[in-house]
């Protein structure tokens, strides 16, 4: 069993005294859990996940959000992959933001996010995000060009404007009944490297290889100095970062699934009652279906059973 403050080590309540050199990516919160004891505990949060996705869906009030942030090789498919193991595909949407199209670059640096939204009862992820804009354009700043913004909107303060508009943009979910959970997946320099050879060793894990993932690893300072200013700016209590150790991929999982179990369990979601002239309605229909023949047995049980 997980301590209750389990994740409350990685997630950023005072943004203010945040430092991410002071955050271990191979830290393992002081417990000593094997691999096949990660997989217990993640098999059982991605189960709960998936019951509790359903009563989010049958509830149609609330929607997720989740924001996966990471340099590459950080595991953020991975993240996918496991933790959503449980949940029904047809409520969760990935989406995978890439280089903006033509279109995007036409309207605000926001646009491509918000059309991207999931929808109420749904769980929505953005493998990378809207953040793209104040982490790989601030250490490209030439990207800045195609994005054919009017001069004075390209001055020093621009990044303090972005994140102002980020930190109202997350509001207005919030407020609107989107629970935000941002994940940055902290891998160390070394176990990049790691990773990296392996994609060039192993023939299975060659497609993944990407030669720009070796440029921007030469600009690894600048992406850490980024990646702190971000989230110092832009976690708020509405909308919180979690900073994952990720040299562990088990680890870095049971984070995030512990993270979103937590949150969702917070919401106290329930499947919708039925009224009293639809059920009377419905033991209208069961009793003309049983008058068909005798009940038959599924999955062990009669189906001869009352409605509630």
């Amino acid at each position: 069993m997980l301590p209750a403050k389990f994740i409350q080590r990685y997630r950023i309540d005072k943004p203010d005294r945040f430092r991410l050199s002071e955050f271990s990516t191979s830290d393992t919160a002081g417990l000593n859990l094997d691999k096949d004891d990660i997989k217990d505990l993640l098999q059982k949060d991605a189960e709960r996940l998936g019951e509790m996705q359903d009563r989010l869906f049958a509830e149609d009030k609330w929607s997720l959000l989740i924001v996966l942030q990471g340099m590459d090789t950080a595991g953020k498919d991975g993240v996918i992959e496991h933790v959503m193991a449980g949940v029904n595909p047809q409520g969760c949407v990935v989406h995978a933001f890439k280089a903006p199209s033509t279109e995007e670059l036409d309207h605000d640096f926001l646009w491509r996010s918000a059309t991207r939204l999931p929808e109420r009862g749904r769980i929505g992820i953005f493998n990378r995000s809207h953040y793209e804009e104040v982490l790989v354009v601030r250490v490209h700043p030439d990207l800045l060009a195609r994005q054919k913004l009017p001069p004075a909107m390209t001055g020093k303060d621009i990044w303090k404007h972005r994140f102002k508009s980020i930190r109202g943009f997350e509001r207005h979910l919030a407020r609107n009944g989107t629970i935000v959970l941002k994940f940055f997946l902290h891998v160390s320099r070394e176990e990049q490297r790691e990773r990296l050879l392996a994609r060039l060793d192993e023939p299975a894990k060659r497609w993944k290889f990407n030669a720009g993932d070796f440029a921007e690893r030469k600009l690894w300072d600048k992406y850490m100095a980024a990646y702190e200013d971000a989230i110092r700016a832009t976690s708020r209590g509405y909308a919180p970062w979690y900073v994952v150790p990720a040299d562990s991929k088990p680890f870095a999982r049971l984070v995030v699934a512990r993270a979103i179990v937590d949150a969702l369990s917070r919401l106290d979601l329930k499947y919708p009652t039925v009224g009293a002239a639809d059920l009377s309605e419905m033991k209208k229909i069961r009793a003309a279906l049983l008058a068909e023949g005798p009940p038959l047995k599924v999955k062990g049980r009669s189906s001869g059973r009352t409605a509630s």
